[in-house]
């Protein structure tokens, strides 16, 4: 079996993909790196982690809701590296769905790429995992347990997410460990501003701070290497921001 260890990341090429990227890869980590289309931000990580280590990052282009084309994105990974030892399901789609304006479409795209892609993606990894003694760790969010107005199915498929993260735990050990991570408000969005403004952030976080692309990156790291006991949790990283929802 090759000797760097290989870790696919969904939605890597920016923001907090691109830092989990970074993170594992600055840890000796393999990067089989996804993305949709964001074209030049992929191909500057990758040359920016080839300069560091030369041929250390694959590029694989998709739509996440294209549910036959998700084994493939394992099967390239194997194809280039011989083996996968991480899969992080960081991709995500989010947006407000006032309910009576909520469309089958958005609905359909919402649990596509939170719930769905994550589940298949996480069943064609599942033998390679289990070979590597490998782990999965999923981006849930904190409203997936306290739900945001205004966004009711974005919520439902975390909190699918969430109820998946232990139901492969279970299924997956002892070869595998599952766990995720639900971050706050990390990134400001406009997307938020139906529902928070940057104002009430910063006064319901127990901390007075937003959060930074590196904090989830650097639990993200924790769980996929310096856990070797954790597995079916949920890692808030929020600066206390649950306790005020």
């Amino acid at each position: 079996m090759p000797n760097n260890r290989v870790a696919l990341i969904t939605g890597g090429a920016k923001r907090i993909g691109a830092d989990v990227a970074r993170a594992l890869h600055a840890e000796g980590f393999d990067i089989a790196l996804h993305y949709h289309s964001s074209d030049a931000d992929a191909h500057a990580l990758q040359t920016e982690l080839d300069t560091q280590r030369s041929a250390s990052v694959l590029l694989l282009k998709a739509d996440l809701a294209d549910t036959a084309a998700l084994p493939g994105l394992i099967e390239a990974t194997i194809a280039r590296f011989g083996r996968l030892d991480a899969l992080i399901n960081n991709a995500s789609s989010f947006y407000p769905t006032p309910l009576g304006e909520v469309s089958a479409a958005q609905f359909e795209d919402l649990f596509a790429t939170n719930a769905r892609a994550p589940l298949f993606l996480s069943q064609a990894a599942a033998p390679h995992l289990k070979a590597s003694g490998g782990v999965i760790v999923n981006m849930v969010d904190i409203y997936a347990d306290r739900p945001l107005v205004r966004y009711t199915p974005y919520c439902m498929a975390k909190a699918a997410l969430v109820s998946m993260t232990y139901a492969l735990a279970r299924e997956l050990g002892p070869e595998v460990r599952v766990n995720g991570v639900a971050p706050g408000n990390i990134l400001w969005s406009t997307n938020m501003e139906k529902a928070e403004t940057p104002s009430i952030v910063l006064e319901r976080t127990a901390l007075k701070r937003q959060g930074t692309p590196s904090d989830i990156a650097g639990a993200i790291l924790f769980l996929v290497q310096g856990s070797s006991y954790i597995t079916g949790q949920i890692l808030r990283v929020d600066g206390g921001r649950w306790l005020y929802i």
